[in-house]
């Protein structure tokens, strides 16, 4: 069986409407204040947890 009427856009859309992304969750990182995500290294300071902080090195130009 083939659909009787073209389904339009907007109800394709509305249909479809919480298919959409979900923001991404940022928390704080407790030693420098830099957002980061969680369970993850700081980007800026490494600090991941109190017993482990990874060494992050400088990148030379």
């Amino acid at each position: 069986m083939l659909p009787v009427k073209k389904t339009s856009k907007a109800r394709t859309r509305t249909r479809r409407s919480h298919h959409r992304l979900g923001a991404t969750n940022y928390s704080v990182c407790k030693k420098c204040g830099q957002a980061k995500l969680p369970h993850a290294a700081c980007q800026s300071c490494g600090y991941l947890n109190p017993k482990i902080t990874l060494d992050l090195g400088k990148e030379s130009e």
